[in-house]
């Protein structure tokens, strides 16, 4: 809770909503019928307000910060939960699937794909982007590919589509910047990376891009993949094996500044 001991005061606050959770999904040749990329978690929705009047007499105010979505192997990831403070609803991030279409959310997930194209999920309005399109594989021959997962949208950018022809997934939408508990000014909401054959070149979990997608290719790399960094609303990067757990998504996280008196 948030509690006014006396009078009234004007606050500004920043609310962040929980992150989508990636699946694994596998990588492997475009002949496989399962062949296929997971698409990155979408951040969490991003809020942001100035001058609201909070008082004693409606004290205390109740804030309830989101968790990230489920990680997890193939078909089992979820949406980001609902931050909720001062009356203000920020929408937790859409999960990024092993195939199909991305997540609906704050920031919406990337596309699953294995060798037929798939849309990125939908944004909620002034709260972040849409996720990435999944590239399809190509089948029929032992040379295929498998698909390309989209990147999760973020807080300041569209999640990237996956890419057939380069063998990667699209990497998360850029976060944005809001202000901290110090001095410092964090980025906050990310998307996650997508799955692909080769993995795009932001690994482990930074805020920026959410979490880090994994390799797919054949016989190498299919692990467990980066999450998104705690309290800060990254989405959940992919993983390229479906019996591997995808990144968990992030922690919201809800902090209201106000003037403290000399």
């Amino acid at each position: 809770t948030f509690t006014v001991t006396a009078g009234s005061a004007d606050v500004d606050y920043l609310i962040i909503a929980g992150s989508g959770g990636a699946s694994g999904a596998y990588g492997g040749n475009g002949s496989w019928t399962v062949s296929g990329g997971a698409g990155g978690g979408g951040a969490g929705g991003m809020l942001t307000g100035t001058g609201v009047t909070v008082d004693a007499a409606s004290s205390p105010y109740t804030i309830t910060v989101g968790t990230g979505g489920n990680g997890k192997a193939a078909g089992l990831e979820s949406n980001g939960s609902n931050s909720v403070a001062l009356g203000v609803t920020a929408t937790g991030g859409g999960k990024g699937p092993y195939v199909g279409v991305g997540g609906t959310g704050g920031s919406g997930g990337g596309a699953g794909v294995n060798n037929s194209a798939n849309a990125g999920g939908s944004a909620t309005a002034g709260q972040g982007n849409d996720g990435g399109a999944g590239g399809p594989g190509t089948t029929g021959t032992s040379s295929g590919t498998g698909g390309k997962g989209g990147g999760g949208g973020g807080a300041g950018a569209v999640g990237e589509a996956g890419n057939t022809f380069a063998n990667y997934g699209g990497r998360g939408g850029a976060g944005d910047t809001g202000y901290g508990i110090g001095s410092t000014t964090p980025t906050y909401a990310g998307g996650g990376t997508g799955a692909g054959e080769n993995t795009w070149g932001i690994s482990g979990s930074g805020a920026l891009y959410g979490g880090g997608g994994s390799d797919c290719t054949l016989d190498v790399h299919w692990q467990e993949v980066g999450a998104g960094v705690p309290n800060t609303g990254g989405g959940g990067g992919a993983s390229g094996r479906w019996d591997y757990r995808g990144g968990f998504g992030a922690a919201g996280i809800v902090i209201i500044r106000y003037v403290v008196a000399a």
